[in-house]
């Protein structure tokens, strides 16, 4: 097991690899920038480390200023938590380089899955359905509306390199497939660096399906069901339940046994989610895969009373998974809500000092935070500031 672990990260998510660490028996680095000095992470951290000013770019996505916190503080791993850094194949890789435990996914896995064109790809080799659309990169609107023709409207434009629905359009006639593809490409490139786009068909009333993935680095995996993430507003999820409504025994089953044999085709391993579209009929396509801890991993826990950070850092140090297939049984129903800092009226951000402050609580309640009252809610970053989880019959 490692000895001391850097988490490249803050919130509530650095929070909780600190939880999951302690109980592992392993010490902690936290990193902050110098607005998030009092955050909660730095704290409950054993040791702590300022890498710069509150720009993310400056701090947070300062690759030399992580490792140099890693190396300085002698920790044998890294946790990147999610957003930032944690998909990033080239951080991974120095993580590597520099003799410590990216814990995470091996960097090509990153790499593969991270450009949703070759993921694509990858994954219809494997086995997986797709949905109709361009088999590759589009190399203008004009090819665009080629492929929009062949497979009928509506079609979803999408970035290559994207996520978190920027550099997504939809077009529902001929006439708007080529202003819209310069549109996303150019919200892509301001938002990725990559302005490639691909096209698919779009699915009118989808229900978001995703189903997470364990796998250890002894060719053993498994996956614990699926969630569903349809309540979205622009692309962003807001609510997420576990089990899905949608899903009975035996598509479950299928699902789980179509996601696991994909993964055992490309040697997947550590954690990771299958993200999938069901249309009106129940007909499931592969959209994306998500190379580390999700926002929304909280319900699949509390379903499958399995620690998911724990997990990710068991198997990082080279431990095996615990539990069988067969043993992987839905035992109750969760549902998260994400709580944001958000001004109600137009859903813009709304940082600022939260005066007062109350969490629920009691049976069936978790609440996954960095807040506390006088918690100085900041501009920098994103607007989450808990994730309420109940969990039931």
């Amino acid at each position: 097991m490692f000895k001391k672990v850097l988490i490249a990260n803050r919130g509530e998510i650095a929070l909780r690899v600190v939880r999951a660490c302690k109980e592992l028996g392993i010490a902690t680095v936290a990193v902050h920038s110098t607005a998030d000095a009092e955050s909660l992470h730095v704290r409950f951290a054993d040791e702590a480390i300022c890498i710069g000013p509150p720009p993310s770019k400056e701090s947070y996505l300062n690759q030399k200023a992580l490792l140099a916190a890693a190396d300085l503080t002698g920790c044998d791993a890294v946790h990147p938590g999610y957003g930032f850094l944690s998909e990033n194949a080239e951080f991974a890789e120095m993580v590597t380089r520099m003799k410590m435990k990216f814990i995470g996914p091996r960097p090509e896995m990153i790499r593969l899955m991270g450009n949703k064109v070759a993921a694509r790809e990858a994954m219809e080799k494997a086995g997986l359905p797709l949905l109709p659309g361009a088999r590759g990169k589009l190399k203008d609107g004009e090819e665009a509306e080629q492929v929009a023709q062949q497979i009928g409207f509506p079609v979803i434009l999408k970035a290559a390199a994207g996520g978190g629905g920027r550099g997504m359009k939809i077009a529902r006639e001929l006439s708007e497939v080529k202003r819209l593809f310069e549109t996303a490409s150019s919200e892509a490139l301001a938002a990725f660096g990559d302005g490639s786009m691909y096209l698919e068909r779009y699915v009118e009333q989808p229900r978001h399906i995703e189903m997470q993935i364990v796998a250890d680095e002894h060719g053993t995996i498994i996956h614990l069901g699926e969630r569903e993430c349809s309540v979205q507003r622009r692309h962003q999820k807001l609510i997420e339940e576990a089990p899905s409504p949608a899903v009975g025994p035996e598509l479950r089953k299928e699902m789980g046994e179509v996601a696991l044999s994909a993964m055992n085709r490309i040697g997947y391993n550590n954690v990771g989610t299958i993200e999938f579209l069901m249309d009106e009929k129940g007909r499931y396509y592969f959209m994306e895969m998500n190379t580390r801890i999700q926002v929304e991993h909280p319900v699949t826990e509390q379903v499958y009373a399995l620690d998911l950070l724990r997990e990710q850092i068991r198997l990082a140090a080279g431990q095996k998974i615990e539990r069988s297939q067969e043993s992987i049984r839905p035992q109750t129903c969760a549902i998260e809500f994400r709580i944001n800092a958000e001004d109600p009226a137009t859903f813009a951000p709304s940082p600022g000092r939260i005066t007062g402050y109350h969490q629920p609580g009691g049976y069936g309640v978790r609440v996954d935070t960095m807040a506390y009252e006088q918690y100085k809610v900041q501009p920098y970053y994103d607007s989450l500031v808990a994730k309420l989880v109940i969990t039931g019959r």
